[in-house]
């Protein structure tokens, strides 16, 4: 069995979950930061928002998923 979660009655593999949730959490920090004018301190932008959405959707799924 693979992990998946059952929404709707479709299953949903738990990674789809936590990739979405990662991308909202960057998402929002990307606001805050914006606010406080820190974004410059993370340059590059390229490649510092989508290392923050993977490692926030991988520490999402050792808090919810992992057995």
């Amino acid at each position: 069995m693979s992990p998946s979660l059952v929404v709707f009655g479709a299953a949903f593999p738990d990674w789809l979950f936590c990739i979405a949730g990662g991308v909202l959490a960057t998402t929002a920090i990307h606001v805050v930061l914006g606010r406080y004018a820190v974004r410059e301190r993370i340059a590059p932008l390229a490649l510092s928002y989508p290392a923050l959405a993977g490692l926030l959707a991988m520490l999402l799924w050792l808090a919810v998923f992992h057995p």
